[in-house]
């Protein structure tokens, strides 16, 4: 009799929460899945063979420290603009300081202020670009992100924007405003498009 009713309870529970995992199965729904491999490779000896060939070839011995057409070229760092071919520019014939963003900090104006008193640069260039990384990151929200992170809020400006045109107009402003850049009347703001290669004129009116 007690068989009997152990044997039916059994029944009705194994019925009511039916669980047709196996014990691998439960065991591995635990286990978490392994982070993709971070697949980068250090660059600097590849570099190096590609110098030797450079060397090889190497035919700009004869250019002079200042730049030929008189020329400072203000662009971002994004790897996707390569400012020699965007401009069609040579070696030896303009100044190219970049940074995140192409922005007109201190120190850009310090090679600038450099550039022109001691190299004879006369015109100035800017070029930002579309789809710009400073486009996609919050100023507060970055330096809140260090500060959790390593304790320190940095002193510098991050210098984030959401229209590169904007950001063009207010470059050249800087470089109207500061006395550290004498020369002033050549002085040109672009926009590169990275989907075509163009580049649109920008002008402090807008």
């Amino acid at each position: 009799m007690h068989t009997c009713i152990m044997a039916s309870r059994i029944t009705r529970g194994s019925d009511t929460n039916p669980d047709p995992r196996t014990a691998a199965d439960v065991r591995d729904s635990h286990v978490m899945e392994a982070p993709e491999p971070d697949r980068f490779h250090p660059s600097a000896d590849e570099l190096l063979e590609a110098n030797a060939d450079f060397v090889a070839e190497f035919a700009d011995a004869d250019l002079g420290v200042a730049p030929t057409r008189r020329l400072a070229v203000v662009a971002c760092m994004d790897s996707r603009m390569d400012m020699f071919r965007i401009l069609g520019l040579a070696h030896g014939e303009a100044h190219i300081i970049r940074n995140a963003g192409g922005v007109i900090t201190d120190d850009v104006i310090r090679s600038l202020c450099l550039s022109q008193r001691f190299l004879d640069t006369r015109e100035i260039i800017l070029v930002h670009h579309t789809d710009c990384g400073l486009q996609k990151v919050g100023e507060d929200e970055f330096k809140a992100e260090l500060e959790a992170e390593i304790g320190v809020k940095p002193w510098w400006a991050l210098e984030s924007f959401t229209d590169p045109y904007g950001d063009v107009r207010q470059s050249l402003q800087r470089l109207w405003m500061t006395p550290f850049v004498v020369y002033k009347e050549h002085i040109r703001g672009f926009v590169y498009d990275v989907t075509d290669g163009r580049l649109h004129e920008v002008g402090l009116a807008g």
